[in-house]
């Protein structure tokens, strides 16, 4: 049976290390085995370092990896849901009637939008708003883009968030004064 060589051997027998360079490689390994014997010195194995740090720098690039395609993923689940929610909910404009132009901003630019008066009437009560689809422009009702604002506030564009009818001015002289009705300006 063929004994198994060792490193050291199959490297001088294969020609690429010296009996000299074996020579030395073995006594300075001995004298360091026999060093850390006898003064108890930890000797510092520069490679196993090297081999651990390197372990260690790419356990933290993979951690960071893993939070960017984490983040990626959350990112497309919550544009999905939106679109979603507006392809769900959107208020059908009547492309006939709608002769009313609603202004509104979308990011530097001003851009319109045909409605019919009863729409416009809803937009601008807050029932109803504008927010970016896919293909265009959509109105949906208020909760939803509550909904929308909640998940990307970008995709709402147009929307006049429903106050209180009256904001009461605690001093207004003119409180105890109704307004009538009829009153025509």
């Amino acid at each position: 049976m063929s004994k198994s060589l060792s490193l050291q051997e199959q490297l001088l027998k294969s020609g690429l290390v010296s009996n000299a360079k074996a020579k030395s490689i073995k006594t300075e390994k001995n004298k360091q085995v026999q060093q850390k014997r006898h003064h108890k010195v930890e000797i510092v194995d520069e490679a196993k370092q090297l081999a651990q740090l390197a372990q260690a720098e790419k356990i933290e690039r993979d951690k960071v990896l893993n939070q960017q395609h984490q983040a990626q993923t959350v990112q497309k689940e919550v544009l999905a849901q939106i679109k979603q929610m507006i392809e769900q909910n959107r208020v059908p404009i009547d492309s006939k009637n709608a002769e009313i132009a609603y202004h509104f901003t979308d990011a530097p630019k001003v851009k319109t939008l045909y409605v019919t008066e009863n729409l416009r009437d809803q937009l601008a009560k807050g029932k109803l708003a504008i927010v970016k689809a896919e293909s265009g422009y959509a109105l949906v009702n208020s909760d939803i883009a509550q909904k929308i604002k909640e998940r990307d506030a970008t995709k709402v564009l147009a929307w006049n968030e429903p106050q209180s009818k009256f904001s009461a001015v605690e001093d207004d002289p003119y409180a105890a004064f109704e307004i009538p009705d009829d009153l025509m300006w």
